[in-house]
Parts: C-alpha cells; structure tokens; sequence
C-alpha cells in the first residue's frame, strides 16, 4: 500500500527527515511515536504532499506520488486529518461533511446515513456549526469528513489532542472497526500511549527525523516499556 524509501524533507535550509524508509501493507494500522520535534508532522504532511520531499521515493498502492500534488494524492485515496481538524468552523456540520462527500459520486443521502452510523454523535449536530462544538465533536467531524471520500489510507496527525477520555475511546473503537471491515490503511501520529496501543498494529519510533525502533508486539499494552522506547532508554 504505502512504501516510503530513503525520504528527507525539511523547512527552507532546515533538514528535518533523514533518509525514512517504511513499508505498510494494506489494511494495516502503524502508529508514530516520538517527542516533539522529532519529525512526526513532517512525515505525515511530506506523504500527502503539504510539504516536498528533498529527496527520495514515495509509492502508493504502487505509484509514485513523490512529486504528485496534495489533491492528486487525495484523489488516488489518501486522506489526512491534521493536528488541529481544520474544519471549516463557520459551515455547518452537515455542510463539512458534504464538503467531503463531494468526489465519491455517491447519492448524498445514502453516503450520509452511511457516515453517520460510524460516527452516531454528529447526527443531532448537523444543523450546528463546526465553530460551536467541543474539541471532541470536532475532531469526529473532521474524521469523518476525511472518511467520506472512501480513501484507502488514512493519515491522522495527533487525535487525541485536547479531547475527552469518552471520545478517545469513541475515535478508537471506530478506527479498529473500520480497519477491520473496510482494510482502511492507517498511519497514527500520536503521544497518547493508550491510543495507539489500542490502535496501532505496529508502532515505529520516531528520533531527530529518522525512523528507529520498532516496539515489539508484545509491548503493546506496556505503557513503561511503550514510554521507554519514546524516550530512548529502551
């Protein structure tokens, strides 16, 4: 699905990442651990072409979108949610999510029930705008949104962030359940160690722009071993 080799990318003269290479099958969930800085956005925005590669290759699904512009991407079915949601707060949710449904060709009404009944909170908020929710409902919104256009891989740049325990919970049962009945391709950047456990499928660490380790499955649920490895005692 997704095969990154040797990649570097950075702001102006700054490098940021340093020869990133990964390879995600589809259907598969990686989460990115790292502290701040580290490069973790910068990836993320780098695959769906916000930010250009300085050098090396990206392939998805078999194609090489090194160069392809942030839409073109989109079209071949990658989505983002970046840190922050970027909804469009003074629409509607409805007219958020209709923004989002605009490419699938789908009859509205039936691409709209079928959003809704993943994401059953949003349905008595259609008719309030983006600006008037709380930081979960946005963020639901925002997933959402992403969701409607069916992508194959899905980058997701911190989720968590700002939001209630019960809809951290709500985002993760729902992530597992559409990788599971759809084989969404997921790529998680996050710091919440419960999230992206409960997510991830592998998880990779992150440290000064390069990918390093990855923690074994079986450390999954260790939340000590999990903070070691982000840290770099492990």
């Amino acid at each position: 699905m997704l095969e990154v080799v040797d990649l570097c990318a950075g702001y102006g003269s700054i490098p940021v990442l340093y020869d990133v290479s990964l390879s995600i099958a589809s259907g598969e969930s990686i989460g990115i651990l790292g502290h701040n800085g580290m490069g973790k956005t910068t990836l993320l925005r780098c695959l769906i072409g916000a930010l250009p590669a300085t050098s090396g290759t990206i392939l998805f699904d078999g194609t090489d979108v090194t160069r392809a512009a942030p839409h073109a991407r989109a079209r071949r079915g990658m989505a983002y949610v970046p840190q922050g949601r970027d909804i469009f707060p003074a629409l509607s949710t409805l007219d958020n999510l209709r923004l989002g449904l605009l490419k699938t060709g789908q009859r509205p009404v039936d691409a709209l029930e079928r959003l809704l009944a993943d994401f059953p909170r949003l349905k008595p908020l259609l008719d309030r705008t983006g600006g008037s929710l709380s930081g979960g409902e946005q963020q639901l919104l925002a997933l959402a949104r992403a969701l409607a256009g069916n992508p194959s891989l899905l980058l997701l740049d911190e989720p968590t962030e700002g939001i209630q325990p019960s809809i951290i919970d709500e985002i993760a049962e729902t992530l597992v359940l559409l990788r599971e009945r759809s084989q969404l391709t997921i790529v998680l950047v996050e710091q919440n160690l419960d999230f992206i456990a409960a997510v991830s499928q592998r998880v990779l660490v992150i440290r000064r722009g390069q990918v390093g380790d990855e923690i074994p499955r079986e450390h999954l649920g260790n939340l000590d071993i999990m903070s070691q490895y982000a840290s770099g005692y492990a």
